[in-house]
């Protein structure tokens, strides 16, 4: 079992040593990463010439040394510097290279916080970081398994902390959800972390839970939404997540009156594994129609036409659009710009986008807790980059009860008002 830290100075010399393997790493990595963003950039635009045959794309030596903070102070990198003297044809403007690395406005680089959860994710048990963060960073200075323990063990309280905070002061317009499985090597069963995401009155997107869920069922889904009912959570006017989930019979029971949205990407692939190859080009086309309509009753009148299509030969695909069509075209009773957040669970999906898995699991050392704590630090590493959505102000609206057709505001007075 992980040991505990109990002395302020191991504490101390901890940090001090992740600090230092934070700073030199990351001046290594972008150093590295730097050069080879700017050789493919060069390299790719090799065929632009000139009249005289003369390259319009080439290096040209460095800009001055420039300092990036990072978690344990500052770095120094010498950026390479892109001549580049190609003009814009549409506009006459200078074309110039910038980074995206280490865009102009940057004043932060990658820290081992944000490489540990990936590495676990991966299925790392503690003892395989050493080498692993060895060759990432370059060096073993400070690296020992017990001093990553202990740092994944606060991660652990971390998470157990979050998922005990009191949520009365939280309102959350939208949610999205969904059953997250890791190819993690675990002593116990595969990790699934049953995840929520939401949108605040104010727009901004924040974690909401993450826990170990065991199976994406209905008692699991049942207890966590309980469990934030029970910490001040009020209902969301909508939830948007994947059909299969066993969410959405634990969101009638808990919270009946908050509003469904299938998500579009899953739907999508389902009906599209039942219907041949051949009819997918079609098939696709047609149901983008209804997800991406001008107003819900074009997307009824498109939905309508893919039944025709297709039911008389694939009755199968025509029933899993058809019956689950009100879930899938709710989002069209809110504002037009929430639209492409409301269509999807993309928020989640992209956060686990390089670790997600629903492949067999290889067993080995590793925790159930210890995995949730990574999957909760990934959340929080990808947290600092989310944007508010689309017309932020709107949210508020949605959340006093203002009503929406078609994507346009259509009362100006809440809808319980309304009805007394």
């Amino acid at each position: 079992m992980l040991s505990v830290i109990s002395n302020g100075d191991e504490r101390a010399a901890m940090a001090v040593s992740l600090d230092e393997i934070c700073r030199q790493g990351a001046q290594q990595m972008l150093a590295a990463a730097l050069e080879a963003e700017v050789a493919g950039y060069v390299e790719a635009l090799a065929g632009e010439v000139d009249a005289d045959g003369r390259r319009l794309v080439v290096r040209n030596g460095r800009h001055d040394p420039r300092t990036i903070t990072t978690s344990a102070g500052a770095v120094e990198i010498h950026q390479p510097r892109v001549d580049d003297r190609r003009t814009d044809p549409a506009t006459g403007d200078k074309l110039r290279f910038r980074s995206g690395l280490i865009p102009p406005w940057a004043r932060k680089s990658p820290s081992v916080s944000a490489v540990l959860p990936l590495l676990y994710l991966h299925g790392m048990s503690s003892g395989d970081f050493v080498p692993a963060l060895t060759e990432f960073f370059g060096h073993d200075t400070g690296l020992s398994a017990s001093s990553i323990t202990r740092l994944t063990t606060g991660w652990q309280d971390e998470q157990r902390a979050f998922m005990n905070r009191d949520l009365t002061d939280h309102d959350y317009v939208y949610v999205w959800v969904d059953g997250i499985h890791f190819n993690v090597r675990l002593q116990e069963a595969r990790l699934c972390c049953l995840v929520m995401i939401g949108v605040t009155v104010d727009g901004s997107k924040e974690l909401v839970a993450v826990v170990d869920g065991y199976r994406e069922s209905k008692d699991s889904w049942a207890d966590l939404l309980r469990d934030l009912k029970r910490r001040g959570m009020t209902a969301p006017n909508l939830a948007v997540g994947d059909g299969a989930l066993g969410f959405w019979s634990a969101l009638k029971d808990v919270w009946p009156d908050t509003g469904h949205q299938r998500d579009w990407v899953h739907k999508k692939k389902n009906i599209l594994d039942s219907l041949p190859k051949s009819a997918h080009p079609t098939a696709d086309k047609m149901l983008v129609e209804v997800r991406d309509a001008e107003d819900v009753n074009h997307a009824r009148a498109a939905a309508a036409k893919f039944d025709q299509a297709f039911r008389a030969k694939f009755p199968k695909a025509a029933d899993k659009l058809a019956d689950d069509l009100d879930q899938m075209v709710a989002f069209y009773d809110y504002p037009a710009e929430h639209w492409i957040h409301l269509k999807t669970s993309n928020p989640i999906e992209s956060t686990f986008a390089t670790v997600r898995q629903r492949t067999k699991v290889t067993k080995g050392p590793g925790s159930r807790a210890a995995g949730l704590a990574m999957a909760y630090k990934l959340i929080g590493t990808a947290e600092t980059g989310w944007r508010r959505i689309n017309a932020p102000e709107l949210a508020a609206l949605v959340r006093a009860g203002i009503k929406f057709e078609k994507g346009k505001q259509v009362t100006t007075t809440p809808k319980e008002q309304v009805a007394a």
